[in-house]
């Protein structure tokens, strides 16, 4: 397994001088461009997009993932925007692996490559090789732990909120002699520790639909999509994601971002906001050794307040909020215009991606992207 200060060796060593003798001088962002890919060596996974024998050959699958990385570091809305880019730039065009204009894929093709990545979670795959290769080995402080709105151009789907009998509802009161009444039953955070994380995963609804969330100001916003949650450890290094809708309260998915986050990396402490104030968490993160500390509930008005301690420690939840605001401000999240959540999740991936392969760069002693 290669080291991150070896690739980041071979790269400043001996990539960027050999590319800058065949290329124009390269920009510092063509420079982390070139970094990006190297970290995360998507030829490892080529393998899924093979030609089957059947109809014409398919374009390379590595190079439009290439393109749609370059998407991701440049911050380009769309997919024509991107083919448009790839033509009038050489070098980033040669690092895709197209040597003249008239080799890039058209639209469609990049539309079916797009669909490809998305159905077969191939990114999801990339990202969790690159934490478990260059960070799995390190204690990791803090997990904190957080959702960000992701707003998204279709409709919502209207729930549907099964019928309840009658006699099933439950009355008020005790009940009269001889009178059976059904079982409470369980909620989803206390059904989730004795399920795995493939069961909890497709326990989630992930339609779009209509959130509500406070902002920072305390006022309410309102909008239609979905919902990015993210566990992000010390060096704003995001090491999990899960998608859901956007009607899906933070809590429900605490669990099953644990479940992501433990075989991938070791933590002492799980940080959360106010929302994640349920029973079940605080039990839930304990019993996997760690120390929870979670913002208590406004509602709770006779809760004691945060010892200094542990409020300055609850401080460190702010890299989950400054990994959100590079994926919306630099790496396209604020630019979905795919629809279905499977796609919605694989236009972020490539942010997170290009977000995760810089930050572990930035681990390295000496100075680098």
């Amino acid at each position: 397994m290669r080291t991150l200060s070896g690739i980041w060796h071979s790269i400043q060593r001996s990539l960027f001088p050999i590319l800058e003798e065949e290329l124009d001088p390269l920009s510092e962002k063509q420079k982390k461009f070139i970094a990006v890919l190297e970290l995360m060596d998507p030829k490892l996974f080529q393998g899924r997009f093979g030609w089957c024998g059947n109809g014409r050959p398919p374009k390379d699958r590595v190079d439009l993932m290439k393109a749609f990385v370059a998407k991701a570091v440049y911050n380009l809305p769309t997919t024509e925007a991107l083919l448009e880019f790839i033509r009038g730039n050489k070098n980033v065009r040669i690092l895709c692996g197209w040597d003249t204009k008239g080799q890039v894929p058209s639209v469609s093709t990049f539309s079916r490559a797009f669909s490809q990545f998305a159905e077969s979670g191939v990114l999801a795959g990339i990202h969790a090789k690159m934490i478990q290769d260059h960070y799995g080995g390190k204690l990791a402080g803090h997990v904190s732990r957080d959702s960000t709105a992701i707003v998204a151009r279709e409709r919502a789907v209207k729930k549907e909120h099964p019928k309840i009998e009658a006699e099933l509802k439950r009355k008020r009161g005790r009940p009269k002699k001889g009178e059976v009444r059904p079982p409470k039953e369980l909620t989803r955070i206390e059904l989730q520790p004795g399920r795995s994380l493939a069961e909890n995963l497709a326990d989630l609804p992930m339609a779009c639909g209509i959130g509500t969330k406070k902002n920072s100001k305390g006022r309410r916003e309102h909008w239609v999509g979905y919902k990015l949650h993210a566990d992000v450890v010390d060096g704003d290094i995001p090491v999990s994601m899960i998608i859901t809708s956007a009607s899906v309260h933070d809590s429900q998915v605490a669990i099953p971002l644990a479940q992501m986050t433990s075989p991938r990396v070791t933590n002492l402490y799980d940080l959360m906001d106010a929302a994640y104030d349920a029973a079940g968490l605080w039990k839930h993160s304990a019993g996997m050794e760690h120390v929870p500390i979670i913002d208590k509930n406004p509602r709770r008005k006779d809760e004691p307040p945060m010892a200094p301690a542990i409020k300055a420690r609850y401080g460190s939840r702010t890299s989950v909020e400054r990994v959100f605001s590079m994926l919306k401000d630099n790496h396209g999240g604020k630019h979905v215009r795919v629809r279905g959540a499977r796609k919605v999740m694989a236009h972020l991936m490539f942010g997170m991606l290009v977000i995760t392969a810089v930050q572990l760069f930035r681990l390295l002693p000496y100075p680098t992207l």
